[in-house]
């Protein structure tokens, strides 16, 4: 049976057919979700797409956290639903409670785009499995508030972890703290990352195809589960 893999579409929100897209590739079914709708008709797994949803209005991610859509995606989540939020998907993830910490405006206050390597950090949640641990993957990365930062003890405990999933190589583009481009919560179903993985699924029109490894992944949780 084909996977069925949510990808919800919000007011602003602007990579939400590059994230279909993407599914498709890697050989599952897009299932368009509606950010006024609390129901997830079926599917196995959610992306949350980047944007700017409700014009990234109070803080980005702060109003698309009350979307309806959102009440099913929290409990599908702690049910062990894969769910991988995007960019602006991270920053709605992290308002939601479903990661820890927060994204502020990047360090030098400029919008950052460009191709950014990151280097794998852990290959056991549903969104990495089909990457080596400590590989360098090419991404698009592409946002203006970026900058990953918690308290302390969360900073120690994503460390200690195990659950930085993926961090900047090289210069840090948005002054991340450690680095942190990407996290998951403690079982590795939900990941979050700022950069564009939907952005780098074929060499034609990418910097890479290493970001196609993430939606197989999740495939392969799937169909393990």
């Amino acid at each position: 049976m084909t996977a069925k893999i949510g990808v919800i579409t919000f007011p602003g929100t602007l990579d939400d057919q590059d994230a279909a897209r993407a599914v498709k590739y890697a050989g599952a079914e897009a299932v368009s979700l509606w950010h006024a709708d609390a129901d997830l008709r079926g599917v196995d797994a959610v992306i949350v797409p980047g944007g700017f949803s409700y014009g990234d209005y109070l803080r980005c991610g702060a109003i698309a956290r009350f979307a309806p859509v959102m009440g099913p995606v929290i409990e599908a989540a702690a049910k062990g639903m894969p769910i991988l939020g995007i960019c602006n998907g991270f920053q709605i993830l992290c308002e939601a409670g479903l990661l820890p910490g927060a994204l502020v405006r990047n360090s030098e206050l400029h919008f950052v785009c460009r191709d950014q390597w990151l280097r794998v950090e852990n290959t056991t949640t549903a969104w990495s499995t089909r990457y080596d641990q400590g590989a360098e993957i090419l991404i698009p990365l592409k946002s203006g508030e970026g900058g990953y930062v918690a308290e302390p003890n969360t900073l120690a405990e994503l460390e200690g972890e195990g659950r930085v999933v993926f961090r900047y190589a090289g210069a840090n583009p948005n002054g991340s703290l450690n680095e942190i481009a990407g996290i998951t919560d403690a079982r590795g179903r939900v990941v979050g990352l700022m950069p564009h993985p939907e952005h780098a699924i074929d060499a034609l029109t990418g910097p890479s195809d290493d970001g196609l490894g993430m939606f197989l992944s999740a495939i392969d949780a799937l169909v393990k589960a």
